[in-house]
């Protein structure tokens, strides 16, 4: 039993190394695809950090705090827009032949998406859970360490301006205005980074290289683009989970729903509960009990979350998805 599950494992990565090189082979590009990604994150967070920032700037002036909301949420979402997603659709094509290979748009079938969904919701308290114990023990190493206290302080800054700037834009008070959050936070972002990361960037990566190399290499980029440092393995983990979903299922559709997905919860239990731990990534376990707990649902989530992912490359290994 053992010798026949070794070799349909061997067989399956066979298969998935012969449709990546297959796949690689029919995309020509005008330069080497690894520059091309390159192409990609540095134009695109040039673009959006540097440019975008300066417009918003120029229009809004230095005191942000005293811009209008709903004028800062527009400006976000025009520069995902202009300086992420248009960025992604011209690099797709003006380097590559054939953008289609690049930014994938199989309709998938329910069943695909329904497993994915069950990651995600899995996967969003699993992370969460991992963040208390993660800041548990940053705070216990800060206290008897200096160089370790210096690093928090400077993290705790950034992050308070990330989560400052997060919650002024998830605030909402009426249904108009929580529809406008939602479009800024939920549905631009979710389709503008992933045509950029899981799309341009994460594809180009693929045609050079392995893929599960190629989703971990396009995940660290995007927690490292959001500039939250106590969620950097989060970030990563769940840009992981969307490149994992993006070459399983052979379309960015999936990945784009699953970032919905997740930006949407936030929005929507932010406007219910109103509580700023569900947006905060320093939250931290403040005892021992709550860290047995939390060490506890982390490692049950994980469990499932694993099996949850044999489940889904058993059913694409069934279904070799073209």
């Amino acid at each position: 039993m053992s010798d026949e599950l070794n070799q349909n494992t061997e067989q399956q990565s066979q298969n998935e190394l012969q449709d990546q090189n297959k796949s690689s082979e029919k995309i020509k590009s005008n330069i080497s695809p690894i520059a091309a990604a390159f192409v990609g994150l540095v134009g695109g967070f040039f673009l959006y950090q540097f440019v975008g920032g300066l417009l918003t700037l120029i229009v809004f002036g230095f005191d942000l705090d005293k811009a209008p909301i709903n004028g800062l949420r527009l400006m976000t979402m025009a520069g995902q827009i202009l300086f992420i997603l248009l960025p992604a659709l011209v690099f797709s094509k003006l380097i590559y032949e054939d953008v289609g290979k690049i930014i994938r748009l199989r309709i998938p079938e329910w069943t695909e998406i329904i497993l994915f969904v069950v990651g995600i919701g899995i996967l969003t308290p699993l992370l969460q859970s991992y963040l208390y114990i993660q800041n548990y023990y940053i705070e216990v190493w800060a206290k008897n360490s200096e160089s370790i206290n210096q690093l928090k302080t400077f993290f705790d800054s950034l992050n308070e301006l990330v989560d400052k700037t997060y919650g002024n834009l998830l605030k909402a008070s009426t249904i108009p205005e929580l529809l406008l959050v939602v479009l800024v936070v939920a549905v631009v972002p979710a389709v503008s980074e992933e045509v950029m990361f899981r799309g341009f960037i994460q594809r180009s990566f693929e045609i050079k290289i392995k893929a599960f190399i190629a989703a971990f290499l396009t995940a660290v980029f995007f927690s490292l683009y959001h500039f939250n440092p106590y969620g950097l393995i989060p970030l990563a983990v769940l840009g992981f989970y969307f490149g994992f979903a993006a070459y399983t299922s052979k379309t960015l559709l999936i990945p784009i729903l699953l970032h919905f997905l997740n930006n949407f919860t936030a929005v929507i239990l932010y406007y219910i509960i109103g509580s700023e731990e569900l947006i905060k990534s320093d939250v931290s376990a403040k005892s021992g009990e709550d860290l047995g707990f939390y060490s506890f649902v982390t490692i049950a989530l994980s469990l499932v979350f694993v099996a949850l992912i044999f489940l889904i490359k058993k059913y694409y290994s069934q279904k070799q998805v073209a």
